[in-house]
């Protein structure tokens, strides 16, 4: 009992500079997965485990320091990730702030930054003087090899850890992601004991507003919940696979790594029962292709119809991998979202970021398939892809407005670290963000990519002025009241009045 913790792995809050004032009310607050997954790892071979989520909590940077160094852990590690492709860069805002104060007020305490940005560009982060240690890739098993030892000595025989010797960044030779053999037992589950909570467990965790329909009563509590890790596939503008990297050489990206793994339906299924005794009925399925591979997803949705769960949950779908036959399977399950990857109208635009053949007409016929069967739409669109004119995200934006689906994401095109692009950036000396924020799709500093034909300052305007115009949008407007009721209307109008402040648009800094 009087054993010291092994590792508490923190979760920094950086909400305010990715999301400005939508952060106070609109925008999710959702459970830091990637802390569960390796806390529960870490449990599992016998380490004491914490999670500190400052997020949800609310933390001031002074508060944090001070519950951190209450902790007492032996390692401190910082998990720098989060759900959306580029949250891992956007939450390393946070996660630097914090760290620094950290070793500020306590030098000894022992540092360790795990993540997606971090994969990306691990000796960047390693260059940071307040941090110690990182793990490459998802950092399972270099996590469980460095808490057996003192976190000090025999460090260069860790595979997968980068440290400092001399005062010069150094990264050991990859250790290997968790393979599909291994996933239920090394990666058995999630810590969910291990979040904070007000009254009742995940109810400091909060849906995205539309996921709720709207309705903020339905927003909490709420849960986020993989089912597979990885994707198959190799968009430029994407680096979700950066997590898979197994190769430290120069020019890696996330298309290098195109691995998909998949847990157990039947052990996926016990993690959905937790959750529903917990009290949970809201949650979101993060795999980044949930409707793809029905060998998985069929006897999971299958065995969840049969429990009876009352579910409202959503899933990612490329549009080219949506089958009618099983929708209705979805919605009995609980999916009555489906989130939808249209990126661009243009074939053109989206065969060279590598998204897919489907034809324009293929859109349509699979939206229209998918309303017809009752459950809701939220549709991704990209602009300033590095083909995309003022012309052609003009036709992003009317396909958009004619699908009319219940909810669309709107970003302007970033070429985020460990992406294709992002190395594709670098190469061609494109203008990149000076700042961490400067990556984040909604905050003040974002600095999207330049086009062959538009500025960064042409690509950040077009979007916001489409998102006013869908959000504004009379038939959407009457759609969202006909499926969801005039209060909702109301609450989407409310959303709405809410401007971004942009830099790079000659806007002032908050309080300026």
């Amino acid at each position: 009992m009087n054993r010291p913790l092994d590792v508490l792995f923190v979760h920094a809050d950086s909400s305010l500079q990715a999301y400005q004032d939508l952060s106070l009310t609109y925008a999710a607050i959702e459970p830091p997965t990637w802390c569960l997954l390796l806390a529960q790892s870490c449990r599992a071979k016998g380490f004491g485990a914490a999670i500190l989520d400052c997020g949800a909590e609310r933390l001031s940077t002074a508060d944090a320091v001070r519950r951190v160094l209450d902790a007492k852990a032996r390692l401190v590690c910082f998990v720098v990730y989060g759900q959306n492709p580029n949250s891992g860069t956007t939450n390393i805002i946070g996660a630097t702030v914090l760290c620094r104060d950290l070793k500020d007020a306590a030098p000894e305490v022992v540092t360790c930054f795990v993540g997606s940005h971090v994969s990306a560009l691990p000796l960047e982060v390693l260059t940071e003087p307040s941090v110690d240690l990182v793990l490459l890739n998802e950092g399972v098993y270099a996590l469980h090899n460095l808490l057996k030892t003192d976190l000090q000595s025999g460090l260069d025989k860790i595979r997968g850890v980068g440290f400092k010797h001399e005062g010069a960044p150094v990264l050991n030779p990859p250790e290997r992601v968790v393979p599909q053999d291994r996933l239920d037992i090394d990666l058995p589950g999630y810590a969910w004991d291990l979040l904070p909570y007000r009254e009742k467990p995940l109810d400091l965790y909060r849906a995205h507003f539309w996921h709720a329909e709207f309705n903020h009563n339905l927003r909490t509590p709420f849960a986020a919940i993989y089912t597979s890790l990885g994707c198959t596939f190799k968009c430029d503008f994407c680096m979700i696979n950066i997590l898979n990297r197994e190769d430290n050489s120069d020019g890696i990206v996330a298309s290098n790594s195109p691995n998909m793994r998949f847990w157990p339906p039947e052990f996926m299924v016990r993690e959905f029962d937790k959750l529903a005794e917990l009290g949970v009925e809201t949650i979101r399925i993060s795999d980044e292709m949930f409707f793809l591979n029905k060998r998985y997803y069929e006897p999971l949705l299958t065995s969840l119809v049969e429990r009876k769960h009352q579910f409202r949950m959503w899933s990612y779908s490329r549009i080219d991998t949506v089958r009618p036959q099983y929708l209705d399977l979805f919605q009995r399950a609980g999916i009555n979202w489906l989130a939808l990857g249209v990126e661009a109208a243009s074939q053109t635009i989206r065969k060279e970021v590598s998204k897919g053949s489907f034809q324009e007409i293929n859109i349509r016929q699979v939206a229209k398939a998918i309303q017809a069967s009752g459950m809701n739409i939220i549709s991704n669109y990209i602009f300033g892809f590095p083909d995309d004119t003022i012309e052609t995200m003009q036709q992003t934006l009317d396909l958009a407005l004619e699908l009319n689906t219940e909810m669309a994401n709107m970003y302007p095109c970033q070429a985020l670290p460990g992406s294709p692009l992002h190395r594709t950036a670098r190469e061609n000396g494109w203008a990149l963000p000076d700042s961490h924020a400067g990556y984040a799709f909604l905050s003040y500093e974002s600095q999207p990519l330049p086009t062959k034909h538009c500025s960064s300052a042409e690509v950040l305007r077009f979007r916001d002025d489409a998102w006013q115009k869908y959000f504004s949008h009379g038939p959407y407007l009457d759609l969202v009241e006909r499926k969801f009721g005039l209060e909702q209307r109301r609450n989407v109008e409310a959303m709405a009045k809410i401007r971004l402040r942009r830099k790079l648009l000659g806007d002032p800094a908050n309080g300026s």
